[in-house]
Parts: C-alpha cells; sequence; structure tokens
C-alpha cells in the first residue's frame, strides 16, 4: 500500500486487505472531506463511483465523530446503521467491524469496516488488526493524495506555460496540444504493429508521460524569440511593406515629373504648334509607366508572400532592383533596397537567415528552460526528447545536427506530428491550411530526402493516427 501511488487503485487495495486480516466477507472505506463535511467513497458496493454522505451519519460518522471502535454483532440492531447501500446492492450486513484511519497528527481521515465475519463474531484481535492497517492506510492515502495535488500542481503549471507560449504567438494556439495528442496516438500504435523496426515497440506508462510533457512544452523556448520575427506573416514586416507601398508613389510622381520635364523640353524643340501631339505622346508614354509600376508592384507582393515549399521566379528582381527613383535632391535613388531584394528572394518561408537562426534558437532555449525543473526520476528525458524534435535523420535538422542512431525514438515520433501538424493547421500568418493528401505527400518527400523517419511515416499513415488523435 505505501508504493501504491493512485488513489482509485489503492482504495481497493485497502478494503482487499481489510477483509483480509479481519476474515470478513466484504469491506468498505470512507473517506473524510472537511471542506464539504461529508464522508465519501468509491469502493463501496454497487453501481455508484463514488458516494458521498454527511459525515454526521450511520456508523461510520458515528467513528468520525467519536474516533472511537464500533463492533456490533447485529448492525441492524443498532439505530445508527444505515441499511442504504444493502438496500441498493441486496446484500445483508449482519456483523459489521468499524475503525478509524488516523493520519500521523492523530485526526481520523477516514473509517475502515469489515463486513460480516465468516467464522463468529469480530473480537479485540480483529479490532487491533484493523486499527493497525487503517493506521497504514491512512499514511498511504495521505501520501496519495499529496501525490496527487503535486500532479495537479504541476499539470497546472504545465497548461500556464503552454498558454504562455501561446500569448507570445496566437495564430499557433492549440499547436502544442494537438502535437502532444498526434505523438501519444502515435506512441499508443506501436504496440500493435506486426514487422519493421518497430514492430511491437511499447512504451511504459511513465514513458508516455514524458512524451505528453515534452510535446506539450516543446515550443516553450519560443518566449525567449521577439515577437515581431516570431509572429512574421510575409517576407517583409508590415513597417518594411508600407515605406516601400510610399516609395512606389514617389516612384509614380517620378514618372510623372519627367514627363512634364520632356513636354517642357518638345514645346521648346517643336514648337506650341506641336503641343497636342506632344501631350498625346507623353500622356501614353506616362500611362505606360505607370502600368509598369503597377506590374511591378504587384510581382513584389506576389513575392512577399511565404511558400511552405523551396520557390523560385525572383530572378525579375534583380532587374527591378537596377530601377531609381529621384530624391528631393536631385539624386537616383534604387527602387528596391539591397536588404529587401533579399528578403523577397527568400525561396521558403518568409524568414531571412538570420531570423530563421533565431527562431531555431527556441530549441535551446525549451532545453535551457526544461533542465531547470527539478523531473523526477521517470520523467527525466522530457528535456532531452524536447530538445531533438527539430532533429532529422540526415542530419540536416538543428541545433546539434544529430543523426538518425542518435535521435531518440520518442523526438522521431514527435518531429512527425510537429510537422504534419505544421502544414495543415488552419491559423498560421504565415500560410494557408494545407490539405490532409497533400500534407502526406510532403511529409513523404522529407521521409524520401532521408529527414524524417520513413517507417514511422508508413505507421503514422497506415494506422490513420492524425484521423483518431484530432477527431472532432
Amino acid at each position: 500500500m505505501s508504493g501504491e501511488r493512485s488513489l482509485d487503485k489503492l482504495l481497493p487495495l485497502i478494503v482487499l486487505e481489510a477483509t483480509r486480516v479481519a476474515d470478513a466477507e466484504r469491506g468498505s472505506l470512507f473517506l473524510v472531506d472537511r471542506e464539504r463535511n461529508e464522508l465519501w467513497t468509491k469502493v463501496a458496493q454497487g453501481a455508484a463511483t463514488e458516494i458521498r454522505m454527511p459525515a454526521d451519519r450511520g456508523i461510520a460518522g458515528a467513528v468520525v465523530s467519536s474516533g472511537e471502535v464500533v463492533n456490533l454483532a447485529d448492525a441492524y440492531a443498532d439505530p445508527r446503521f444505515n441499511g442504504t447501500f444493502d438496500l441498493a446492492t441486496g446484500y445483508r450486513t449482519r456483523s459489521l467491524l468499524s475503525v478509524p484511519m488516523r493520519d500521523t497528527a492523530g485526526a481520523v481521515v477516514g473509517v475502515l469496516q469489515a463486513l460480516n465475519k465468516r467464522a463468529g463474531q469480530f473480537n479485540e484481535e480483529d479490532e487491533e488488526l484493523l486499527l493497525a492497517l487503517g493506521a497504514q492506510a491512512a499514511g498511504a492515502v495521505e501520501n496519495a493524495l499529496l501525490h496527487a495535488d503535486i500532479h495537479r500542481l504541476f499539470e497546472g503549471f504545465v497548461s500556464a506555460s503552454v498558454a504562455a507560449i501561446e500569448s507570445r504567438d496566437p495564430s499557433t494556439a492549440g499547436h502544442s496540444g494537438r502535437v502532444a495528442a498526434l505523438t501519444l496516438e502515435l506512441a499508443r500504435t506501436l504496440p500493435k504493429v506486426h514487422n519493421g523496426p518497430y514492430a511491437r515497440t511499447q512504451f511504459t506508462e511513465p514513458e508516455m508521460q514524458e512524451i505528453r510533457y515534452a510535446s506539450l512544452l516543446h515550443d516553450f523556448g519560443k518566449v525567449g524569440v521577439r515577437e515581431h520575427v516570431l509572429t512574421k506573416a510575409d517576407k517583409l514586416f508590415p513597417h518594411e511593406q508600407e515605406n516601400l507601398k510610399l516609395r512606389f508613389g514617389l516612384a509614380r510622381k517620378d514618372r510623372e515629373l519627367q514627363s512634364y520635364r520632356r513636354r517642357l523640353a518638345a514645346l521648346k524643340l517643336r514648337g506650341e504648334s506641336a503641343r497636342d501631339a506632344i501631350d498625346a505622346e507623353e500622356n501614353q508614354r506616362l500611362l505606360d509607366a505607370y502600368r509598369e509600376l503597377d506590374d511591378i508592384w504587384s510581382f513584389i507582393l506576389t513575392c512577399n508572400r511565404p511558400t511552405v515549399l523551396p520557390a523560385g521566379g525572383f530572378e525579375r528582381l534583380n532587374d527591378i532592383s537596377n530601377l531609381t527613383v529621384e530624391g528631393a535632391d536631385g539624386q537616383p535613388f534604387p527602387l528596391l533596397s539591397a536588404p529587401e531584394l533579399e528578403q523577397l528572394s527568400i525561396r521558403k518561408g518568409s524568414l531571412s537567415d538570420s531570423e530563421r537562426r533565431e527562431i531555431e534558437s527556441h530549441v535551446a532555449h525549451t532545453f535551457r528552460f526544461l533542465s531547470l525543473i527539478p523531473w523526477t526520476s521517470t520523467l527525466r528525458r522530457v528535456p532531452e526528447i524536447a530538445y531533438a524534435h527539430h532533429e532529422r535523420a540526415d542530419g540536416s535538422g538543428y541545433p546539434r545536427k544529430m543523426g538518425h542512431a542518435a535521435i531518440p525514438l520518442q523526438s522521431k515520433l514527435m518531429a512527425i506530428c510537429d510537422v504534419y501538424d505544421a502544414l495543415t493547421a488552419a491559423d498560421r500568418p504565415y500560410k494557408k491550411a494545407i490539405p490532409h493528401p497533400r500534407a502526406l505527400d510532403i511529409l513523404h518527400a522529407e521521409a524520401k530526402d532521408g529527414k524524417l523517419d520513413a517507417d514511422l511515416l508508413r505507421i503514422f499513415i497506415e494506422a490513420e493516427v492524425s484521423l483518431r488523435a484530432l477527431k472532432p
């Protein structure tokens, strides 16, 4: 009993031991809820999983109030006896031994009962044995309740941490929970696999908890990434796009100014009689210049949108960067600056090399944060599992460029699930949700290139993990 931390498992175990030491047909156990002034049980006979009653009711209530042992040869002869449970279950209580369970401070925390002595009546030896068991049981219950409180506290901490992650980047809200659900479902599937390198692989309950915590907290390090980089939707930041738009407006004015200069020069050369012809020529030339600028601007907006897969077609930007605008000082300056050219030429996603390195640093931040937590021995690998979720089998991942053999299996599971959710999520600012079949095609390509584990991906697809884990 002292080693059992689950209250749901501990209470039936205590009752079983009570019936054994007292040589009784059945047993029951009631715990005291001081806040609600009630007695409650999960192991009383009957269909109910939890039964509650006032703390001063019945024989159990009398034991709690007095702190004394109650030993009845005939339960129904005592007016305090509550026959409700007998009526509900069809069981007939005859003799009854009820003892207090005291904690280390001496307070009554519950009542342990033995029902119907198999031979004769309950005697003083039964009372002593049941009292001794009750004392041990009280300590075990106290430990289990404390363990449950600590578990709830830690679950609250994890939930708060996930909320902190998502508050930095609201567009990815739900990502951590979905990755955890997908990864756990994939882990549960492995024992059902009958062939391949992962056939009948099974994780223990603590290992599943490790996977869950690592999955929920895998992106916590994003709190250390600058918010404008973390939430960058396009290749140019909004203020950069606005500055470029204003420059295009200035370019239109510049083209108009150049047109009027040409008109004056043409009038001097060709005379007043040619005014109408000159205006017609320049109006068309100016209109063509406007159309060119509009076409260029439309092309830049297209380049500014990120792509999920590497894309080309940005060569025209080099020609655009050669176009100039006349400044207030009469000196020309580029319509497209060198930094803008570099940003708009990004082949995949929306991040420059420096911004991508900053985003990638979140993995190291996550590891440092998780390493500060005093994990129990059964959860000690949580930091390591989370640390490797962006590593790739061919060594192209980050931050440590680990190869296939060095990456923990749990991290390989999470890598597939993390990529799948990133592709299919509908809330990313830099892309639309990719349909499930297209996402699987991309995952296949990643596996073919040696980045994701092909055997695990096959299991992910064949077991329809995404449909089962994320079903409405």
